[in-house]
């Protein structure tokens, strides 16, 4: 069966998706960071063996794109060579981790995640299609927002806890037990809350689940961190992809600072140890760019799902959008680049563009069939109640 052919999952790098442009080749960074070499790297092999784009996505992995079944053979080599590849598909599955940029050197954020790479490629578990697991260990959590079903986080009194998505407070740990306990937590909803391969901790716990109580605790996480923005840290540089997507030169341009990236759930990446902002071109480097505003798909012609260029309206719409509201252009109803809600979320579909506010491409639109120029000449459209 060709690689080409098998939909329904979250792409890998040894089993990519078809889409409208090729082969989609995710690249899991161990540890949510590449060295200047392997960026480097894979700014080439994205050269060589795709179509020169690269996505940033909001599971803070990397896609090549445009790849053919040819070609896919010699860049799985390329990424084996930069130490980014896993054994197997199962195993790189598994591997579904969220890590906060802000760590620092000599903290435990780096050696946890080792620890659960390891520990996942061990396992053998059969978790469902997107679980995943975040390492959201600074003073301030900065991970809260993003999709994860087990976080090992801080209490507010500093200490190590794991906590199931969905669930209040969580369990205190030694730092000893904090991979074991979290992996308990995978294993009780593998037996507990699995249908078809499918779901997640949050629906599962809200459905009436029950933790057991080995599992369950009175810790309560520590404060959620503001909205991260582009600009200088104390651990480097965060800039923004526009569209999560850069060509090959943009990442060439960023390794060749010297500096490793860390990468984030939000389409930014953080150059590690920069203390002036990077000048690649299709950076976003100002905190209140409105591209940061809108979330758009691959879209047409790229996917073959998609109905309308999301991109380009997306681009014209952004500098219209309030400063406190999300845009969010989807090619189609699956809403690949965002799942969650967005104040104004736009369907194409093959009568125009449906809209929803306050909601994600699931839920009922208030208007159907928006025309795009009328959008762009009138964006007042977008912003009326129901």
């Amino acid at each position: 069966m060709s690689v080409a052919s098998v939909k329904g999952w979250c792409p890998g790098a040894i089993r990519p998706m078809q889409s409208g442009d090729g082969l989609v080749v995710r690249v899991r960074p161990f540890g949510g960071r590449l060295d200047a070499e392997q960026a480097a790297g894979l700014a080439r092999l994205a050269e060589r063996h795709g179509n020169g784009l690269i996505d940033v996505t909001s599971r803070a992995n990397l896609q090549i794109r445009g790849v053919s079944e040819s070609s896919h053979r010699r860049l799985l080599d390329g990424l084996a060579q930069l130490a980014l590849l896993d054994p197997d598909a199962d195993t790189e599955s598994r591997r579904n981790i969220l890590v906060t940029p802000f760590w620092r050197g000599g903290d435990e954020t780096q050696a946890l995640v080792a620890e659960l790479e390891e520990a996942l490629a061990d396992s053998a578990l059969a978790l469902p299609t997107k679980f995943g697991f975040a390492i959201d260990d600074g003073t301030s959590r900065v991970l809260a927002g993003n999709s994860a079903d087990v976080r090992i986080e801080r209490d507010t009194a500093g200490g190590l806890m794991v906590r199931a998505d969905g669930a209040r407070f969580g369990r205190s740990v030694a730092r000893g037990e904090a991979v074991t306990t979290a992996l308990a937590v995978a294993r009780w909803f593998i037996a507990s809350g699995v249908r078809d391969g499918r779901g997640r901790m949050a629906t599962h716990l809200a459905a009436g689940a029950k933790l057991p109580e080995a599992l369950r605790g009175e810790a309560e996480p520590a404060p959620i961190m503001a909205a991260v923005h582009p600009g200088l840290y104390p651990q480097g540089a965060m800039v923004g992809i526009a569209f999560g997507q850069m060509p090959h030169t943009t990442l060439d341009q960023l390794s060749g600072c010297g500096h490793a990236l860390r990468m984030t759930p939000w389409r930014m990446v953080l150059s590690e140890g920069e203390r002036t902002m990077p000048s690649a071109s299709g950076l976003i480097t100002e905190a209140y760019d409105p591209a940061l505003r809108v979330i758009a798909c691959s879209g047409a012609p790229r996917c073959r799902e998609a109905h309308a260029d999301t991109r380009a309206l997306a681009a014209a719409l952004a500098p219209d959008i309030g400063a406190a509201a999300q845009l969010h252009v989807s090619g189609c109803a699956k809403g690949c680049a965002h799942s969650g809600a967005a104040a104004i979320t736009l369907v194409a579909t093959a009568t125009g563009f449906d809209l929803v506010r306050g909601g994600s491409t699931h839920d009922e639109p208030i208007l159907r069939g928006l025309d795009r120029d009328d959008m762009i000449s009138n964006p007042s459209i977008l912003m009326r109640g129901h």
